[in-house]
């Protein structure tokens, strides 16, 4: 029988448990978002964190997505077209939340699943798997601390513009991010070289074993 005492424990251990989890953004319309500059977004929400519950920045990450092809398709964007939602991008960036063992939340302001979404439901619906794929499409993820990105990343936003200087799409209404030594440093994290670049590269089996870890 349980005494007086052992359920008072048990009940301060379930809050411990459930306070272990952050909502770190309460409203997705409420996090800086502009088509077509998911690194930014996804600086933006790392910024955030660090102001607003810096406890947790340790247990968040950036993540880029592509490939040596500049190929990755990813499903349920909100960019895609067709039921699936389906588009092929250059790369992607999300932002990742993983604050227990068995608990990794993905935030990608992009697409159309829930914000957040668990990573095992967004790696079955955004990325499926690689044997449907060609080679060229296979998903590789360079997986940084956010603080790290946070600190590191900088970007003049040459990659949005024309040969004619015009832009291909239209920019954020906030400067330029420049926070570290480079004016520009965006291709380091895009690039996929397991020797290169910040953070570490994993396929997708390994980002899958590395972020979901089911409770038992």
């Amino acid at each position: 029988m349980a005494t007086e005492s052992n359920v008072r424990i048990l009940q301060e251990n379930q809050g411990i448990l459930k306070k272990s989890v952050v909502n770190l953004f309460p409203k997705q319309g409420d996090c800086s978002y502009v088509s077509c500059y998911c690194e930014e977004n996804v600086y933006k929400l790392g910024e955030e964190v660090t102001k607003a519950h810096p406890n947790e920045l340790n247990k968040c990450y950036a993540v880029f997505i592509s490939n040596q092809s500049r190929t990755v398709p990813l499903w349920r964007q909100r960019a895609g077209k067709n039921e699936d939602r389906l588009i092929i991008w250059d790369y992607h960036v999300i932002f990742l939340y993983h604050p227990e063992p068995d608990k990794c939340l993905v935030y990608d302001l992009d697409s159309e699943l829930p914000f957040p979404t668990y990573v095992h439901k967004y790696v079955t619906e955004t990325f499926r798997t690689d044997h449907i794929l060609k080679p060229d499409y296979f998903r590789y993820f360079r997986v940084i601390p956010a603080a790290e990105f946070v600190n590191d990343f900088s970007s003049d936003r040459r990659h949005m513009k024309r040969p004619d200087g015009t832009w291909i799409k239209p920019p954020p209404n906030y400067p330029a991010i420049t926070n570290s030594s480079a004016d520009h440093n965006l291709e380091d994290y895009i690039q996929m070289d397991h020797n290169k670049g910040p953070g570490e590269v994993l396929n997708l089996t390994q980002f899958v074993q590395r972020f979901y870890k089911p409770a038992t």
